[in-house]
């Protein structure tokens, strides 16, 4: 008789439910925390404000530009790994995978000397002659969108990899021997096999993204105000935990929202096929 793997899933099972499943039960019941009992009053209040809708386009934005820069910047170095030889392709894992090793935080404050007036940045300006004078790229968008996009670039890059990993060289040397150049090749042949692992990897980005209050805070400073930086402002200095709740389970959804529609792409069965 086949034994049942079920009581093998009971612990993980336990552990989701005693650390995701009831915190995340508790703050969705907390956002509806009224004084006369359950109520939509702290949502109410939210969409209320154009300060905070804007603050939620600007997040949004922030995780879309984000990917736009991370899919530029990993297409090439998927690309590189796969065309590479053995040595090669450790160096960029290596490389790749040694960020992912160290604290966001100490990413996000070397960022502030690379961005900084004395920085490389705008060292590299005044020498091309674009500024006589030094620039910061502290406290702006610019900075911000650069600063995440190498600190997710992993995520988008191990997916591709997998993805090309599995992707066999004679599909580029039949469109060779058909006539294709190498930009049709690209266009036509890889990006459509690569386009699950790119939907894999745009879903971690923009979650990461949307979710970095530290970079976010840090580099972007005070003019530039997400989601995150409006949470901790209603729980660390006004102290309005109902109102803080329903930001958060606002921002989960709307997150959650757009995943779930880049995950259902991604399991169209066009796209299953290339995979």
């Amino acid at each position: 008789m086949k034994q049942s793997g079920f009581p093998y899933v009971v612990p993980m099972l336990l552990l989701s439910l005693a650390f995701f499943a009831t915190p995340l039960a508790v703050l969705v019941g907390f956002s509806f925390t009224g004084h006369g009992g359950a109520t939509l009053d702290h949502y109410a209040r939210f969409f209320g404000d154009a300060f905070n809708f804007r603050v939620l386009i600007n997040t949004a934005r922030l995780g879309i530009e984000t990917v736009i820069g991370t899919t530029l910047l990993g297409i090439p170095i998927a690309l590189l790994y796969w065309h590479g030889g053995r040595n090669l392709r450790q160096v960029l894992i290596f490389l790749t995978l040694i960020p992912m090793l160290t604290s966001n935080v100490v990413r996000t404050f070397a960022w502030i000397v690379i961005l900084g007036r004395q920085g490389p940045i705008s060292e590299a300006l005044m020498s091309m002659g674009i500024t006589g004078v030094p620039t910061s790229l502290m406290f702006t968008e610019l900075g911000l969108v650069m600063a995440m996009c190498q600190i997710d670039l992993p995520l988008i890059i191990l997916p591709l990899i997998a993805i090309l990993s599995r992707t066999p060289y004679q599909l580029t040397e039949a469109a060779q021997v058909s006539g294709a150049g190498p930009w049709r090749i690209l266009l036509t042949v890889l990006l459509p096999l690569m386009l699950p692992g790119l939907l894999a990897g745009w879903i971690l980005v923009f979650a990461s993204t949307s979710s970095s209050f530290v970079t976010q805070a840090v580099i972007g400073g005070a003019r530039n105000v997400y989601v995150p930086q409006l949470i901790y402002r209603e729980v660390g200095t006004l102290f309005d935990w109902p109102l803080a709740s329903a930001i958060a389970v606002i921002l989960l959804l709307s997150t959650g929202c757009l995943l779930v529609a880049l995950t259902l792409i991604s399991r169209h069965r066009r796209l299953v096929g290339h995979a």
